[in-house]
């Protein structure tokens, strides 16, 4: 089924749904009310959009306002990785491992084959906190430190590391741990 997001217009006031409303249009050409998993998923679509080649150090606003989106109310832990062009702009985000509530596994090796295969430069390492607390642990400390070291073997820069945790976005390169 596919669906068409769109704003509604003051031609649409006379459809039984507030004026204020998102409504898709179903296959069939009715209109009915998105629902909150469909309006998340247009935002996101709309945020990568403009993450995608944009100068990461120029735009770290929309990187940041992607990963929250992205991350920031998942109920479980994901791992993700920005890949960037020697530019530092955006090629990819690749959600690369899923956990649990409090953990999940990372694996470098992976990390590091992925950067390989899309010809990153650059890497922006990435990870939610369900629990909202966004200070990074002696595990994020230690995981970011070993992933840099075998990425800098295949000269690939790890850039920063970011902790999402609800609105709260932590950089651990402003923290001095990168």
């Amino acid at each position: 089924m596919q669906h068409d997001l769109f704003s509604s217009l003051d031609s649409f006031l006379s459809a039984p749904v507030a004026a204020a409303s998102l409504l898709v249009r179903e296959a069939g050409g009715e209109y009915r009310p998105a629902d909150a998993d469909e309006v998340l998923q247009a935002a996101q679509r709309l945020l990568a959009g403009r993450v995608r080649g944009t100068d990461v150090m120029d735009s770290p606003a929309v990187v940041k306002d992607f990963l929250r989106a992205r991350l920031g109310t998942l109920p479980h832990e994901v791992f993700a990785v920005v890949h960037l062009d020697s530019q530092h702009r955006v090629l990819d985000y690749v959600e690369m491992f899923r956990g649990t509530v409090s953990q999940t596994s990372v694996y470098p090796r992976e990390v590091v084959r992925d950067a390989l295969v899309r010809n990153s430069c650059a890497l922006l390492l990435v990870h939610n906190h369900p629990s909202g607390v966004a200070t990074p642990s002696r595990a994020d400390e230690c995981l970011t430190q070993t992933i840099k070291a075998a990425a800098a073997l295949v000269d690939v820069r790890v850039l920063d590391h970011f902790i999402v945790a609800g609105d709260t976005i932590r950089s651990m390169a402003e923290l001095g741990l990168v």
